[in-house]
């Protein structure tokens, strides 16, 4: 009985551990990165401030993902999902030219 516990505390503690390694591999992996070809599409920037104001004209000072009715973060996040981007995780102070004002 004992070497079964044992067994199952040490399987238990590898198997947490992976799952925990993984979250963190996967979150970083996760980020759109602005050579993605949505990105592209959509002129993401990592940083509005880098929004390309001839070619998106909608765009205007203050539109950041973090204020933006798609993004699926908290406030103080500084990456959450976004569902343009397949649930890929965007920048909160970023831009794309989908950006709708969240109300």
């Amino acid at each position: 009985m004992r070497k079964s516990r044992r067994t199952f505390m040490t399987i238990t503690a590898g198997i947490a551990s992976g799952l925990a390694l993984s979250r963190i591999a996967f979150a970083d992996e996760a980020k759109v990165s602005e050579a993605d070809s949505t990105a592209l599409a959509l002129g993401y920037r990592i940083d509005a401030a880098n929004a390309d104001k001839t070619k998106y004209a909608k765009y205007a000072a203050g539109q950041v993902c973090r204020n933006c009715a798609f993004y699926q973060g908290k406030s103080n996040d500084a990456f959450a999902p976004c569902p343009i981007f397949g649930g890929k995780q965007v920048a909160a102070k970023g831009w794309c030219s989908a950006y709708n004002k969240k109300v």
